[in-house]
């Protein structure tokens, strides 16, 4: 049986290794708070103002503010900086945390889309951080796509249609 990370690279494209390549630099120090807020904020604007109703949907119990803070304090602490995100709500334990949500494959790579924007649209990102940043973030959306059908499998959920492949391009 394939582990959690086994699946989330297979399914990723994203090797292990690389998808950890944030942690060679300490990408707090190097970029400081700033950064990681607006990235938070232009990914959960886009989020927010997606046309696709389905995946607005999955946001709709949650206040943007509350996700922007919750996103950006999780990738300082996990990129090097305080913990934040523990000091304020305890272990990140993504996939628990995930669990409510459904976390297909489709919800996986629209997350990453917006996510790819709102790199793309940064302006205090140097390249070579965005690059690790973006393994990381594709790499763990997989890796939370494996938890999400774990989760289903051990409460006997049969994966709704299409939630096991990627969406078409």
């Amino acid at each position: 049986m394939q582990s959690l990370q086994q699946k989330a690279s297979g399914w990723s494209g994203v090797a292990t290794e690389d998808a950890f390549g944030i942690d060679e630099t300490n990408l707090f120090q190097k970029l400081g708070l700033q950064p990681f807020i607006n990235l938070s904020t232009d990914f959960y604007t886009r989020v927010y103002d997606d046309e696709e109703e389905w995946f607005r949907s999955i946001f709709a119990n949650s206040k943007k503010e509350d996700a922007i803070q919750n996103q950006y304090e999780f990738f300082v602490q996990r990129m090097g900086g305080p913990p934040l995100y523990s000091q304020r709500k305890g272990h990140p334990a993504l996939i628990g945390r995930h669990r409510p949500f459904p976390v297909t494959h489709r919800a996986a790579e629209r997350w990453l889309h917006h996510m790819q924007q709102a790199l793309d649209n940064s302006t205090d990102i140097d390249a070579q951080s965005k690059i690790k940043m973006m393994n990381f973030f594709r790499h763990t959306a997989f890796f939370l796509v494996a938890g999400d059908e774990l989760k289903n499998s051990n409460h006997g959920v049969s994966p709704k249609p299409g939630a096991s492949k990627p969406a078409a391009a």
